[in-house]
């Protein structure tokens, strides 16, 4: 079953401190490492966050793009991919809290944002 709201499942090259920051506002955000997929290639990445109905978040724009390419022209469903510039945990969490306060898990169904 799909949560209501966002589920963050966070890429291997975000800063662990993210999650915290973010459950401390009440949603739920699992790590790479909490999830024992480090080291897992970006495809096997993006799998594991659609099977459990997690919006991935990561800095690797030029290699989620063309995976988000792979998924649409296949038909392949994912839960949202968010891809963030490198800034401060603080920083990426401000910008993220502005998604997950307004935006539905299922409004994020297979969407690409920025942030």
């Amino acid at each position: 079953m799909k949560p209501f709201f966002i589920e963050l499942y966070l890429d291997e090259d975000v800063d662990v401190l993210l999650a915290e920051l973010l459950r401390a506002r009440g949603f739920k955000v699992t790590t790479t490492q909490e999830s024992r997929q480090l080291g897992a290639t970006d495809e096997a990445q993006l799998a594991y966050a659609a099977r459990h109905h997690k919006t991935f978040f990561t800095h690797n724009r030029i290699d989620f793009e063309k995976i988000a390419d792979v998924y649409f022209a296949s038909g392949k469903e994912h839960a949202g991919i968010i891809i963030g510039v490198r800034r401060s945990p603080y920083e990426i969490a401000r910008r993220l809290l502005a998604i997950l306060n307004d935006t539905s898990a299922d409004s994020m169904q297979n969407q690409l944002r920025y942030i």
